[in-house]
């Protein structure tokens, strides 16, 4: 499978000293999901904002062949790099269908309507609230809404930071059921960050576990099938309050 993604040396600084990530390389290939793991401040959406261009960062980032490390956080959304960032931050005065149409700024206005569609059809909980206003929804809905936000852009590489951050365990289990689902359904690629491996596990092929803003492990999901294996690399890298 060829790599959509390969990151080589990135390493992100806060300050004159302040390192938030150290030399870290991975790459994601076309079509799969690959998860970053690991407790809070362990570097996970540093490398994601990295990614997406909207923080400055060392080393090199090639996207489709060529090093996309220069360009601009715009210029990688129409390349087809998109970040849905860690608690929504959906505009709440504007309707579910205006951030819808916010995520897809960049497309003509035929395909708008068609990615929106599309959106709608896969996230049913908010496609009869359209043109309500976006703060009214459920924690759940909203979550939903900045992922269809996200794919809004017709992402060839969707960057997906804590996606179940603050929900109900069911409601994990839909939005991830439907990631799946979509991703089964075309040849999106999803760098995901999350720090629940249960859950993670539903749809990643591969994972990196991060500690101190280095890599410190790596497992394809077929490693990890077995609740032995699973809870091994729990153990090592994540500590007992990520089984859940």
């Amino acid at each position: 499978m060829t790599d959509l993604l390969t990151i080589s040396d990135l390493s992100v600084f806060y300050g004159a000293s302040a390192q938030a990530v150290d030399s870290v390389s991975f790459s994601v290939p076309t079509g799969s999901v690959v998860a970053l793991l690991g407790a809070n401040g362990a570097g996970k959406t540093s490398i994601m904002k990295a990614i997406a261009g909207l923080i400055p960062a060392e080393g090199r980032q090639v996207f489709e062949g060529e090093d996309v490390s220069g360009l601009s956080a715009r210029e990688r959304v129409k390349r087809g790099i998109v970040y849905v960032p860690e608690g929504r931050e959906i505009v709440g005065d504007m309707t579910v269908r205006e951030n819808l149409t916010l995520g897809g700024y960049h497309l003509s206005g035929r395909e708008r309507k068609s990615r929106a569609e599309m959106v709608l059809d896969l996230f049913p909980e908010i496609a009869n609230k359209a043109d309500r206003h976006a703060w009214r929804l459920s924690g759940g809905e909203q979550q939903m809404l900045a992922i269809g936000r996200g794919l809004m852009a017709k992402p060839r590489l969707l960057l997906l930071d804590e996606p179940s951050l603050g929900l109900a365990p069911m409601l994990v289990r839909r939005v991830f059921d439907r990631l799946g689902s979509f991703r089964s359904e075309s040849d999106l690629a999803i760098v995901l960050v999350e720090q629940n491996l249960a859950m993670t596990m539903r749809i990643c092929d591969e994972l990196h576990f991060l500690r101190g803003g280095r890599i410190v492990g790596h497992r394809t999901a077929a490693e990890l099938s077995d609740s032995a294996a699973r809870q091994e690399a729990i153990d090592a890298y994540l500590g007992a309050a990520s089984a859940a």
